[in-house]
This record gives structure tokens, sequence and C-alpha cells, in this order.
């Protein structure tokens, strides 16, 4: 569904004097997305994730390299890939005082299907997306889940192969967010639709997705299952309380021995990841006992999709949101 080789695309930037430096925004990336897949592509802000999104889209030509989404050519072909896609942007496209199913005929009639075929296409995705009732409803009046499967309904209603949702659950409570992940997993289960995805949400991107793409700096710098990015990081996260700061040192000198990092060390805390911790935990709890030394708590941690992320861009995409 999305097959982009060496797709770059730079702008120009301020320089001194007449002569303007180029800035990179993407520097070549290849993508693949195969046909039913839920693809979550996750960077921190200027990673170049939106100006990628924005030429897979046709929103944004790209200065380099190829790219076929839906089978069609982004550059040469841009009409045909916007009649294949659906496009639900982070800001949403509904009008706040226009009526909710005049919206999604609207919307399908652009695509150029007739009214009636839009109408019957918007109810059914009204039934389906949990907006039964509220056809004749404004936008302002919903909540923010509603607007949400609404903006969802009319990216669509012209029933696209494939569906770009960008940060689609961004200012939701978690109940309409946890809500919303259900209905995106049944795109592909009941629709059959392809799902690229944008998040800021790690822990959406881990239920979501079966691949992950990590761009930083204008580059792909990882592709993978979630658990097999997880399964790069070395070891559980070990993190061990002492009850007395004075023995925090003598308790990281016996978690070095079974640790595959370096210790951290922190007034009370100490941490280290262990690979396997499960089977090493009990040997270390008899030297700690050994040595007298006493615990507040001790914590072992399973590598998270956080973890993989701070790994590859030394930063965590929570924080960078």
């Amino acid at each position: 569904m999305i097959h982009a080789r060496g797709l770059a695309r730079t702008f120009a930037g301020r320089g001194r004097g007449k002569e303007k430096e180029e800035v990179k925004a993407v520097a070549g990336v290849d993508i693949d997305v195969e046909k039913g897949e839920i693809v979550g592509f996750l960077g921190p802000n200027g990673a170049g994730k939106t100006t990628t999104l924005r030429m897979l889209t046709t929103l944004l030509k790209p200065t380099a390299g190829t790219a076929t989404v839906a089978g069609f050519d982004v550059a040469t072909q841009s009409q045909e890939v916007r009649r294949s896609i659906g496009y639900v942007s982070q800001s949403g496209s509904t009008s706040p005082e226009a009526r909710a199913g005049e919206e999604i005929m609207d919307h399908g009639m652009l695509y150029g299907i007739s009214q009636k075929q839009a109408e019957a296409r918007g109810r059914e995705l009204f039934e389906q997306l949990d907006l039964d009732g509220l056809w004749t409803r404004e936008p302002r009046a919903m909540s923010g889940g509603q607007r949400r499967r609404l903006d969802i309904a009319m990216g669509l209603v012209h029933d696209p192969t494939l569906v770009f949702l960008d940060e689609p659950t961004t200012g939701l409570d978690p109940q309409a967010r946890a809500n919303l992940w259900t209905h995106i997993s049944d795109l592909r289960v009941r629709l059959g639709s392809t799902v690229f995805l944008t998040t800021h949400y790690l822990d959406e991107a881990d239920a979501l997705c079966d691949r992950i793409l990590v761009i930083d700096h204008g580059s792909i710098v990882a592709s993978d299952t979630p658990d097999a990015l997880k399964r790069q990081i070395s070891g559980d996260l070990v993190e061990l309380v002492v009850t007395d700061a004075a023995q925090a040192g003598a308790a990281a000198e016996l978690l070095a021995r079974i640790a595959d990092t370096g210790v951290d060390t922190d007034t009370t805390s100490v941490s280290a990841r262990v690979r396997g911790a499960g089977h090493e935990i009990p040997g270390l709890i008899r030297a700690l006992d050994a040595a007298s030394i006493e615990l507040e708590s001790i914590e072992v941690r399973r590598p998270t999709l956080d973890d993989v992320f701070l790994t590859l861009t030394g930063r965590s995409l929570r924080e960078d949101a």
C-alpha cells in the first residue's frame, strides 16, 4: 500500500548574506506498508514525521526519491492517490456549526459519490463508530471522543483502501482513548483497511500497531514489531531502594555482578538492566540478606517502547510531546 525509496525533502533555510542554506527535513527514507497492516509512525518533534506524512498524502512534493501510495505515484498521480486514501488530521476537519450528517454527505460528494451513496455510507459508519442518534447534532455539542470518531467517519465515507490517522487521540481522556482504540482496530477487522498512524502515545502504538517505524533527524532509525523492538533493550530494569543510604554503594556492587549495563545510584535508589532478571533476583536477594542490606522495595520492570525510543533517539517521546 505504501512503498517509498529514498524519499527526501529539503527546505531553503536562512543563511548569511544572499546564500541560503538547505535544511534537510527528510533525508531519504525507505518505507513499506503492506495491505491490511496497522503501522505506527513515531518521532520527536522536528524529526521529519509530519513532512513525511505530507509527502505521502500529496500535500507536499518530494525533492528526491520515489513513493507509491495505494498503487499510485505521489508525484505524478496525486489525484489518484487522494481518491484512494482517507486522511484524518490532528486538528480535525469538521465545522463546529454544521450538522454531522450534512458534513459527512458533503465530504463524500467532494470525492465524487452521489448524495444518496454518501448518506447511506455515512449512516453505516455512524452505526459502526457508535455515533447513532448524532446525525443531526452539531460537532460543537459532541464530546471529544465523538468528534474524533466523526473525523474518522469523514475520512472513510468514500471507502478508501488506506487511512492516514494523524494523532487521532490527542486531547482525549483515557476512557475515550481506549474506546477509540477499539474503533481503530475495527477499521481492519470490519472494513479491511490499511492504517498508517502517527501518535505521541507509546502505549497506543504498542496496543494497536503490527509494526512501528521510528524516524529521527530525517531518517528511519528502526522498523520492527513492538515486541521485537522491546527485545533489543538489554534486559529488564531492576531497581532497589535501600533503607539506609550508606548501604547504597554495597547494594550497587552486588547488583553490578548480574547487571548487563552500568549501575545507576541516586541516594537510596540503585538500578541497572539485568537480562533474565526473573532468574537472577532470588540470588540477588540472598546476597543482599547475607550482607545485612535492608530493602525498602525491589521492582523489576520489563522494557517498554519508551525505553526503546529513549535508546534510539536519546529522548523520551512523552517528554517531547
